[in-house]
């Protein structure tokens, strides 16, 4: 799959993927302005372009976007450097919602029509075995 950020600067090439998780953490939602619809993808993510600006959001991840539009375009796992990659990035790609994590932060003014499985933020960390938020 290939993408790009909203002016084109950055390029981002993954792997090809039908789903799509959302995460309704309070992060992502300050970050993005609501919940962030992501492609989980491996370590073998290409991403170019010199407007590339990352922020270390926590011990264990961090953020990157476009300094020239804003665009959101990942948040990456330090430890092991997975990615999980802006589903919006990548137009005209069909994609399914496969799963929610974070449920338990998702606040109560929106609904999504989707049955997908869903986790708390601690069944997070435990899976993951990450520090908290």
């Amino acid at each position: 799959m290939k993408g790009s950020c909203l002016c084109g600067a950055i390029e981002v090439v993954a792997g090809e993927h039908s789903e799509i998780g959302l995460c309704h953490c309070s992060m992502c939602r300050r970050w993005s302005g609501g919940p962030l619809f992501a492609v989980h993808c491996d370590d073998k993510v290409q991403v170019s372009g010199d407007t590339l600006k990352a922020y270390r959001s926590s011990e264990w991840a961090e953020r990157a976007f476009c300094s020239e539009c804003g665009t959101h375009l990942y948040y990456r796992l330090v430890p092991d450097g997975e990615y999980y990659v802006s589903a919006g990035l990548f137009q005209g790609h069909e994609f399914k919602l496969a799963s929610q994590i974070f449920i338990d932060e998702k606040p109560p003014f929106y609904a999504l029509a989707n049955d997908t499985p869903t986790m708390t933020g601690k069944q997070v960390f435990e899976q993951f075995a990450v520090g908290d938020n």
